[in-house]
């Protein structure tokens, strides 16, 4: 499958990871240090709440995990094919990331906790994009599959199977883009506060016009 992708697939691997990591950095150094773009600890926090007495605290976390699943059926509806091609909706689906990150900055500086939710949704509009065009290979949101995957492939070398090296570089590009993106976040948050978010905002049109502009100079026909 990774061949089967284009050249720079990786760049826009790293730059993807960078925004998740980045927004992840935020949400866990402010607020109620809740995590963002991967749902696994807040599904584990979820199932702590409802031990704890506080229904708050259970419909924050349940909110965060309802937007993460809002937020990828967006990118459902909008993505009908498996396979990236020009003419699809990425760019539509990128712009509604980055509005998502605008009006989790607005809700985030009103000191609002449903600034999670937003950002939450914004996530899973970027992993179910990702996810969809590339067969479940490239997940920018979350790092455990990445491991994971690299965990395999260099087992599977250890018993002689050939190495993919394309596609542990994608990986490390991942990885390299996710912890980037969480170091500037934090920096920037301790300098910006929410504002900082205006940074993946930005990413995310700039890369929406870059793929429009792209895909009606090569394929004008939008199916």
């Amino acid at each position: 499958m990774i061949s089967r992708l284009p050249k720079w697939i990786e760049y826009g691997a790293f730059i993807l990871a960078f925004v998740a990591g980045f927004i992840n950095a935020i949400g866990l150094i402010s607020l109620d240090h809740q995590a963002i773009s991967h749902l696994s600890g807040t599904v584990t926090l979820l199932g702590a709440s409802f031990l704890d007495g506080s229904l708050q605290g259970t419909a924050n976390l349940a909110g965060v995990l309802l937007s993460f699943l809002f937020g990828a059926s967006l990118s459902g509806v909008l993505l009908h094919s498996h396979t990236l091609k020009l003419g699809h909706h990425y760019g539509l689906a990128l712009t509604i990331e980055g509005v998502l990150i605008l009006w989790a900055i607005y809700l985030f500086s009103a000191g609002s906790y449903y600034g999670c939710y937003a950002a939450s949704a914004a996530c899973g509009v970027q992993n179910a994009l990702a996810t969809k065009y590339s067969g479940a290979i490239v997940r920018t949101t979350h790092m455990t599959g990445i491991f994971t995957d690299l965990g395999i492939m260099f087992g599977s070398a250890l018993r002689g199977e050939t190495f993919d090296k394309r596609k542990s570089i994608l990986f490390l590009l991942i990885i390299s883009g996710f912890i980037c993106g969480g170091t500037l976040g934090t920096y920037l948050f301790n300098l910006y506060l929410f504002d900082a978010l205006f940074i993946p905002a930005s990413i995310c049109f700039i890369l929406a016009f870059v793929y429009t502009l792209y895909s009606k100079r090569h394929q004008p026909v939008v199916i």
